[in-house]
């Protein structure tokens, strides 16, 4: 959110602020379900192949790959919406602001597949890469292109309602008569 008029500034420093909080808590959450151990009798190996994990996820039929992939997909889809959020840009290129989510989000699940080898019972997945890294681009293209053009008219509708009521406040400015020239 850029500054705009007066009141502007606090309500970008409160989006920027809630978006902030609401980033550490979805990290937060995301490193409970992906970094504690697992008691497992046995652990698979990495995959380290790209797509060999969907197509395993699909050979166990329809319901369960679409479990599956679903949850590979919306693990760190709000990032996609909570990064710019918290960034509290209003006025921003789209691709720019594409190519920045989705390259956070892609760090952010790398690390977090790095940090999985240390941690009993987890495994390291490209795909868990792949299907973050698409979920994260998936909502930002389907929520922030929207909001922010929303945001936008609103924030150009009340500067015009601010100029209006300036103008109406302060009267009419004079006018001068104008004068003919002679021949």
């Amino acid at each position: 959110m850029q500054r705009q008029g007066s009141n502007g500034g606090s309500a970008a420093i409160r989006v920027r602020v809630a978006g902030g909080v609401l980033l550490v808590a979805h990290l937060a959450f995301v490193a409970w379900i992906t970094l504690r151990p697992l008691d497992v009798p046995w652990v698979r190996p990495a995959n380290l192949h790209p797509f060999a994990g969907i197509r395993a996820d699909l050979a166990l039929g329809w319901p369960e790959a679409a479990r599956r992939i679903g949850e590979g997909l919306a693990l760190l889809a709000p990032l996609g919406v909570l990064l710019p959020l918290a960034g509290g840009r209003l006025v921003v290129s789209p691709l720019a602001s594409l190519a920045r989510t989705v390259a956070a989000g892609t760090l952010l699940s790398l690390g977090i597949e790095l940090l999985q080898t240390g941690v009993p019972g987890q495994v390291a997945d490209i795909d868990a890469v792949l299907l973050n890294t698409v979920g994260v681009a998936l909502a930002h293209l389907l929520v922030v292109p929207a909001a922010r053009a929303r945001l936008r008219r609103r924030a150009t509708s009340r500067q015009r309602a601010a100029l209006l009521r300036e103008d109406l406040s302060q009267g009419r400015p004079p006018t001068i008569p104008r004068v003919g020239m002679a021949p």
